[in-house]
């Protein structure tokens, strides 16, 4: 090896190594620097001179070293106390999002952030938190916390004689002997002076007020006049499909209130392009068309929700003699039972030997017959009637809001119909306050 070699070599050599010891010099001025920072940061946090703390401490979180999260912690510590003064509030939530953010946050960060968005009543935030951490982490104590605080609720303004059930995002309700249309929060949308008043479709409801049928949007301006022969009865109305009770007999109808020329003896509330429909004295499931059976006209009765809905995913629960059978795409599935309620998005609840359980589309049972009474899973949650009272049960059949009401509807968006003292009212699920989810 030649001289000239042999003197790079060693010169490399010498760079590299001063390269380390210059790095491990500057590594260990910053650790010493942090360090001050932070004991002269502890002094004002002893003697609670937040706003000198601050600083020091922003500054000592700027550090990488193995305190910083030390510093941090420090740091937050120093914001709570001036979190009610401008900028503090943001600055806290930010540290917040920038250590949730790292690949190995720890657990109680997320729990941190759930809590302070729970007190201040930013459920989406809060709840969104704990899911992140959740998925993150696996933490138990964060799933824990998340299920005892997914299912507390706020109950809305408002209490009515009558509500049907939610579909669109609306609700049907009565108040002295008339009907209204209202948001999920009671509010009313369309006033309650109306003889009948159908579910909403593409922002328009079907009316019936003094002998006069029709379609009004949501700020109660006419859009369609029926002037046909006279209507006894009016189905609800979705998927621009609702059903007239002529003295000739039932037939189908649009959202401008024309009407086929197919007579029935009568039809029920469309839904996933179905309707329950009786001809010949026999049941069965119509098509959106009016001309097509999906299931044949042979059973004794089907089994319809508070809408007059039955049709949920090619399901359909039909009465034949004393028995409730289930078909799914036309073929029986499960055992028979005493009375169901259709599929409305999650497991149906179904009754046998006079208890109330439920099953999935494929007859298995999911939850064992205990309840008095239920209704069908939408949301993760169904109502059920327990020693007298209605409340709702989770996935995994518990309890999760009390049985405390006289009586409980479905949930949509969050929000769900119950009746209490006063009425009925509306209680909203906190996690779904400010944000939508199906089941």
């Amino acid at each position: 090896m030649s001289g000239l070699k042999k003197v790079m070599i060693v010169g490399c050599c010498v760079l590299l190594l001063a390269v380390g010891w210059l790095t491990a010099l500057f590594s260990k001025s910053d650790a010493a620097r942090q360090g001050a920072l932070m004991a002269d940061a502890q002094s004002y946090l002893d003697d609670e001179i937040y706003v000198k703390a601050v600083p020091l401490l922003e500054q000592a979180a700027q550090y990488k070293t193995k305190h910083t999260v030390q510093a941090e912690e420090l740091l937050k510590q120093a914001y709570l106390p001036l979190l009610e003064q401008s900028g503090y509030r943001r600055k806290y939530t930010g540290l917040l999002d920038k250590q949730m953010a790292r690949k190995n946050a720890d657990p109680a960060v997320y729990l941190e952030a759930a809590r302070y968005y729970l007190d201040r009543s930013k459920y989406s935030d809060a709840f969104s938190a704990l899911k992140l951490g959740i998925e993150k982490t696996g933490s138990q104590e964060l799933t824990d916390f998340y299920e005892a605080h997914r299912y507390e609720y706020t109950a809305g303004r408002g209490a009515y004689q009558q509500v049907t059930a939610f579909l669109n995002g609306y609700i049907q309700v009565r108040q002295d002997g008339f009907w209204g249309l209202a948001r999920p929060n009671g509010e009313l949308i369309l006033p309650c002076e109306y003889d009948f008043l159908s579910t909403c479709s593409g922002g328009e409801v079907i009316a019936l007020q003094d002998g006069v049928l029709s379609g009004i949007d949501l700020n109660g301006n006419r859009v369609a006049l029926y002037k046909g022969d006279s209507v006894k009865e009016v189905s609800n109305f979705d998927q621009e499909r609702l059903a007239l009770h002529r003295q000739d007999g039932w037939v189908l109808a649009d959202g401008t209130l024309n009407t086929g020329s197919a007579v029935l003896e009568e039809i029920r509330t469309f839904s996933d392009g179905g309707a329950a429909a009786r001809q010949n004295g026999k049941w069965g499931v119509l098509d959106r068309s009016g001309t097509d059976w999906l299931v044949e006209p042979e059973y004794d009765g089907i089994v319809c929700d508070d809408l007059g809905r039955c049709w949920k995913d090619k399901t359909v629960f039909v009465r034949r003699g004393d028995q409730v059978l289930l078909l799914a795409d036309g073929k029986q599935v499960g055992e028979p039972y005493e009375d169901a309620r259709p599929f409305a998005g999650g497991w149906a609840a179904v009754k046998r030997d006079g208890q109330w359980g439920f099953i999935d589309q494929k007859g298995e049972v999911q939850i064992d017959f205990q309840f008095e009474d239920a209704r069908s899973f939408t949301m993760h949650l169904a109502a059920v009637k327990k020693n007298g009272s209605w409340g709702y049960v989770g996935l995994s059949g518990d309890m999760v809001i009390r049985p405390v009401f006289g009586e409980a509807k479905p949930f949509e968006k969050g929000t769900a119909p119950v009746k209490t003292g006063d009425g009925w009212q509306f209680i909203t699920l906190l996690e779904y306050k400010t944000e939508t989810t199906g089941f």
